[in-house]
């Protein structure tokens, strides 16, 4: 049995070997890649961006401590 574990583990490295994709350098100048990151962050505009706050109030939290919540008892 030891050798049936064995030869299934080298065949799944085989094929995660076979299905890993190198990324191809970024052959952009340091100029280029500035401007890019420019106009990414010039077309985010408000409320777009990952640290961007909601306008609106947070519904977080919002349950009182007496529980005093929609729930009711039947």
């Amino acid at each position: 049995m030891n050798k049936r574990l064995l030869k299934r583990h080298k065949r799944q490295v085989a094929r995660a070997k076979g299905r890993i994709r190198l990324s191809e350098p970024d052959l952009r100048t340091p100029d280029q890649i500035r401007a890019a990151r420019e106009a990414s962050r010039a077309t985010d505009g408000r409320g777009t961006g990952s640290n961007a706050r909601s306008p609106g109030p947070s519904f977080r939290g919002r349950m009182s401590a007496s529980g005093s919540g929609v729930k009711t008892d039947a």
